[in-house]
């Protein structure tokens, strides 16, 4: 007999006696402090489990969080808040909020079309509505600019619900510049930090890469606010060379998608023999590329950034995650496309450290030399700090540390996923789920507070979301079909 099977080895609450406790907060919502995230208030988060991804921070069992305006003041135990609004943190994990490294917001009023969906036709009838086909040539080049604004703000709210406080924007929408502006509109309009990302669009008033020297004076002429600038540098079009150079005379990072599945291994060689790769580089999926151009890539600080939950679905290729941590390369996480796959950073990271574990604990298995298992502290590393240093904030956000912004989430740990809790870091990745999501900061700015999103009318945004999507359908000649085969 196993021990788990012996009555007697059992514990009191195995045999159905004792009292079960309440598990829960109060479902009664306190009010909203007064005055919070402006420039001379002081907020103190009190009493929580302080994650602070800071090494020289620290984390704490029970520990307090002090705010000024947008700006982090102190991180600690027993901290004064004798002039400061005071928010009841018990029960809460307190810690920096969830960065998302590439994100197609303008694909949210599509959500779910392509699930079952690869990247390209493989001429199997079940590949019939592929991304490629479907999104890229379909769906995709008849967008207006209203189209691009309801999808990206919609998305970058309900983001903000799953505590996602910062956002690369990847919108390959740019058919105008008018197109471009309602998407940045829509970034600023959402209220959460964000990197605008600049990539390609279609038809004949599509102006990049040049238009990116206009919005960078309109929209970006300062660094320091909360949206930032990133230029789409596509190796698959055939004017790439020109959307690097721009990039790097405007001092932007250079961002994009690296995908053997689209045959882009050798133009990726030749820019990697050139020298042509730099810090500035953000490198999306990096699959099926050589060791060389890795290599290069890892000498020149480049940022990898991964959607393995995308990327086992749809074909992109096995996620080169052990391949990037080989060469010391710490990657990022990022949710990609929700026409295929939800936008929460818990999926991500729960899929990252399952795909990791599994390829190490099968070469156990076999008796074969296995790389160190992952650790939930790993990926909510890649899920926050390691987001901010690819995207070069860094400095602003990504952990709670005296100085840096305030973006800062509370996850309930009191509710019945999760209650009681044991243990930090396994609680966020292998529990916890948007639901667990109580309050969002974002530089100081309450976003959600005790379950309940702030400053938006969600009713009136989704029916103009579902509008939207109505027109795409009739436009692309695709009938609504909610059990499409």
């Amino acid at each position: 007999m196993c021990k788990f099977c012996d009555v007697r080895l059992r514990s009191p609450a195995d045999s159905g006696g004792g009292s079960v406790p309440q598990l829960g907060r109060s479902s009664a919502t306190q009010p909203l402090p007064a005055g919070l995230g402006q420039p001379a208030r002081k907020t103190l988060i009190k009493g929580g489990a302080v994650l602070s991804m800071d090494p020289s921070v620290g984390n704490y069992t029970i520990g307090d969080v002090l705010i000024e305006g947008e700006k982090i003041l102190a991180v600690g135990p027993h901290l004064d808040s004798a002039d400061a609004a005071v928010i009841d943190a018990s029960g809460m994990i307190v810690m920096p909020g969830f960065i998302d490294t590439h994100h197609h917001q303008f694909e949210t009023a599509l959500r779910s079309l392509l699930s079952d969906a690869i990247l390209v036709n493989d001429g199997r009838p079940e590949s019939t509505a592929n991304y490629y086909e479907w999104m890229l040539q379909k769906f995709s080049v008849l967008y207006r600019p209203e189209d691009v604004y309801i999808s990206e703000l919609f998305g970058g709210i309900s983001q903000i619900d799953a505590g996602v406080t910062t956002v690369m924007d990847v919108s390959q929408i740019h058919h105008s510049p008018e197109h471009s502006d309602s998407a940045i509109a829509a970034l600023r309009d959402a209220g959460r930090r964000a990197v605008f990302g600049y990539f390609e669009g279609w038809g004949d008033l599509a102006k990049y890469p040049g238009d990116a020297r206009r919005i960078r004076a309109e929209h970006f002429s300062s660094d320091d606010q909360l949206l930032t600038m990133v230029m789409g540098g596509e190796i698959y079009l055939p004017f790439h060379e020109e959307a690097w150079a721009t990039g790097r005379e405007l001092g932007l990072p250079i961002a994009l998608h690296v995908v053997g599945t689209f045959g882009m291994q050798p133009t990726f060689d030749g820019l990697a023999m050139a020298g042509k790769f730099g810090p500035d580089n953000i490198f999306i999926h990096m699959t099926g590329m050589s060791d060389m151009a890795w290599q290069r890539a890892a000498d020149a600080g480049a940022h990898i950034s991964l959607s393995v939950p995308i990327e086992m679905q749809m074909r992109h290729g096995e996620p080169p995650l052990q391949k990037a941590l080989d060469l010391g390369l710490q990657p990022s996480l990022s949710t990609d496309v929700e026409c295929t796959m939800t936008a929460d950073m818990f999926t991500q990271m729960r899929s990252t450290i399952t795909l990791q574990r599994m390829i190490a604990n099968e070469k156990a298995l076999r008796g074969d030399d296995y790389p160190k298992l992952l650790s939930a502290m790993d990926v909510i590393r890649f899920a926050t700090i390691e987001g901010a240093r690819g995207l070069k904030l860094e400095h602003k956000t990504g952990s709670l540390t005296p100085g840096k912004d305030a973006d800062i989430i509370l996850l309930d740990a009191t509710a019945l996923n999760v209650a009681p809790l044991n243990h930090v870091p396994g609680a966020v990745v292998t529990l916890m789920e948007r639901s667990n999501v109580s309050t969002v900061f974002c530089a100081g700015q309450v976003k959600k507070w005790q379950g309940s999103l702030i400053g938006h009318d969600i009713a009136k945004l989704r029916r103009e979301l579902e509008a939207s999507r109505d027109y795409l359908f009739e436009k692309a000649g695709v009938e609504q079909d909610l059990f499409r085969q």
